[in-house]
């Protein structure tokens, strides 16, 4: 989602009119905050923040499911690393 210029607020100015975009944020936008010119953090709806949570979550658990596929598959296709070779690689 493009930030339109009214949505990108100096830290400094952030701080008198919090209530105020914090009313914005609630009906709909996003607030970049800058500090020096130079994005810094973003003033989001909780609920999105809850979304964004559990999509990162989801997002975890597929990739560990996908490195478990690979394991499986290297398994099955039988190739295997000794106890002694895994302590080795696992050492450095």
């Amino acid at each position: 989602m493009p930030y339109r210029a009214q949505d990108i607020v100096p830290i400094s100015e952030a701080r008198a009119r919090l209530t105020e975009l914090s009313d914005e944020v609630v009906a709909g936008s996003e607030k970049l905050l800058t500090k020096n010119g130079a994005a810094y953090v973003a003033i989001v709806d909780a609920k999105k923040l809850d979304y964004y949570h559990a999509l990162e979550e989801e997002h975890a658990n597929l990739v560990l499911l996908t490195e478990a596929e690979i394991g499986l598959r290297e398994l099955l296709a039988g190739r295997r690393v000794s106890s002694a070779d895994l302590a080795t690689v696992l050492a450095d």
